[in-house]
């Protein structure tokens, strides 16, 4: 399951977004509410985490513009703002449900199950993933090109579940840093080259080319 967590401070994003990933979800953060509208226009969710008060574009502001272009992602709105005034305005405006900060993560967690089991008809996040001749088991955290099983580090294996869950997508350094590395600056340094460049090697066979495509000044794709 793909998760967007719209939150601007920084600390409780990295929170949230840890124990999310810990629990198999895959989660995509944004800390600004222009860039948000942009991402969910480009991209497809299961579930959206929407902090009220975000710089350019405020969280209302944004579950308005979402219900009213049709988009019916589940929302679950986080707000500092208790009153019960501002939560029936929250949920009368489109969200699903309305944690107010600040809150227990197992909390979060019990309500990201339940709407997420509402929206498919179960709880728990896809464990497989199937991609051209890649078969990646996040349970199991195993990899078979082929049928044939392929030996992956931790963070080839976060790599590869990242580049696989974005099939067909340009992901840039920036994203991989983020969501893989857990780095929220560029370190300059190659360890994105290293890795890609080691995965490719366990990945790719005497069949074809590489199934990670460099796009020069953008980032990668995987592609089937």
């Amino acid at each position: 399951m793909k998760i967007l967590l719209i939150e601007d401070d920084q600390i409780l994003a990295e929170f949230i977004s840890k124990g999310l990933k810990e629990e198999g979800y895959t989660v995509e953060r944004v800390a600004d509410g222009r860039d948000a509208l942009f991402v969910v226009a480009s991209e497809v969710f299961d579930l959206i985490i929407l902090d009220r008060m975000l710089p350019n574009v405020d969280g209302m502001t944004l579950l308005r513009t979402l219900r009213a272009a049709d988009n019916a992602t589940p929302v679950i709105i986080l707000s500092a703002l208790a009153d019960v005034d501002q939560r029936v305005e929250g949920l009368a405006g489109g969200a699903d449900d309305y944690l107010t900060k600040p809150f227990a993560f197992k909390e979060l967690l019990a309500r990201v199950q339940v709407l997420l089991k509402r929206q498919s008809g179960q709880a728990q996040p896809v464990s497989v993933l199937d991609v051209a001749n890649v078969r990646l088991d996040l349970r199991k955290q195993k990899v078979w090109v082929e049928g044939n099983e392929v030996s992956l580090q931790p963070r080839e294996l976060r790599l590869l579940e990242y580049l696989m869950r974005h099939e067909g997508q340009v992901v840039s350094r920036t994203m991989l840093l983020e969501n893989v590395w857990d780095y929220h600056f560029d370190p300059q340094t190659n360890v994105i080259d290293v890795h890609i460049s080691r995965l490719r090697q366990k990945l790719d066979t005497h069949k074809g080319s590489s199934l990670i495509r460099t796009v020069r000044g953008a980032g990668y794709v995987f592609e089937s």
